[in-house]
């Protein structure tokens, strides 16, 4: 319902629901979790109330109500780590160490949904790909994607077609990038994917799965 791409303008949580709410309706009667991504506590209350099942959150639960919402509904959250939603195009951080400091972000966002109510095993981590991170340490994270196994928490990776996936293949079909990435995550030990292209990217996984067999 809201863009978090860089520069995107924020919406309100009123507008956002009219453009989700009539979707996860409809959705609600199939056999599938349906995951609502947004940042504001009342939106996510709507959604779940219309159907669905898993808050997707790129600010990491950083608001308090979104917190309170997903423990006293206890159902599946993502934290993501980021700097700012949307992203801010001018932000940049500096590092120490991408990996290290992602995962320290992370840590305690999990020990504040934790002080929440919220039980671990309902809690999804997301490294946040190209949320104010740098091509290269957004590659970094893809490389090195086994290491946030040490958090004890399912591992979701947000790549699809994004902009780091520019200068890779040439031209601006980002889809053989985002594949190729899919099998690497696989290969690294996500546990979900976070994908448009489905058909390609099943594939890329089940690939990357036989080779484990």
């Amino acid at each position: 319902g809201e863009s978090t791409r860089p520069g995107a303008n924020p919406v309100s949580a009123a507008e956002e629901c009219d453009r989700i709410i009539p979707v996860i309706e409809r959705l609600a009667d199939l056999d599938a979790l349906v995951s609502v991504d947004t940042r504001k506590a009342p939106v996510a209350e709507a959604a779940l109330d219309a159907g669905a099942g898993m808050v997707n959150d790129v600010t990491g639960l950083g608001d308090a109500a979104m917190r309170r919402l997903v423990a006293e509904r206890d159902v599946p959250a993502v934290l993501m780590h980021s700097l700012s939603a949307p992203v801010d195009p001018g932000e940049q951080h500096a590092y120490d160490d991408v990996v290290d400091d992602v995962l320290s972000d992370l840590t305690e966002r999990i020990l504040l949904a934790e002080r929440a109510g919220i039980d671990r095993d309902r809690i999804v981590v997301d490294p946040g790909l190209g949320f104010g991170k740098r091509t290269a340490e957004s590659f970094e994270l893809l490389d090195r994607l086994g290491e946030f196994r040490a958090l004890d928490c399912p591992v979701m990776v947000g790549h699809s077609h994004k902009s780091m996936f520019e200068r890779v293949g040439g031209g601006d079909d980002r889809l053989a990038p985002t594949v190729a990435a899919t099998a690497l995550a696989a290969e690294r030990g996500a546990d979900i994917v976070r994908v448009h292209d489905v058909p390609e990217n099943v594939a890329a996984v089940a690939t990357a799965e036989r080779t484990r067999e």
